[in-house]
């Protein structure tokens, strides 16, 4: 029974932790949604709704991420100056004014691509 136990995690843990190598690799796809807050990010930084940024779990401070939106093809330039999102199923939350350009603040959230660049 140990064994049968021990073997579930370490598959279990082996395949989330490849999943997520995927995602901080660059290419990634899922569901994105937007913030807009007056308070400072994980980075230090005050969050400018305005701005093209992003909170993204893993990825550092600084990189910059083209957002694609699947359903019109917009796509934008974000830089990541925060960590989230903190909802299960969503890979990136945006600033409202990415949001804006990519065409999903009246439905909030939107299925998504990432690219690294």
């Amino acid at each position: 029974m140990r064994f049968i136990i021990l073997t579930f995690l370490v598959l279990f843990c082996s395949a989330a932790g490849s999943a997520r190598h995927a995602g901080a690799a660059g290419n990634d796809c899922g569901k994105a949604s937007w913030y807009a807050l007056t308070s400072k990010t994980a980075s230090g930084e005050r969050m400018n709704p305005e701005a093209m940024t992003a909170a993204h779990r893993s990825l550092p401070f600084g990189t910059k991420i083209r957002v694609t939106n699947k359903r019109n093809g917009r796509s934008v330039v974000v830089r990541v100056n925060d960590r989230g999102p903190f909802v299960r199923g969503r890979i990136i939350d945006v600033s409202k004014a990415a949001a804006r350009k990519l065409g999903f603040i009246r439905a909030g959230h939107a299925k998504i691509c990432l690219d690294r660049i």
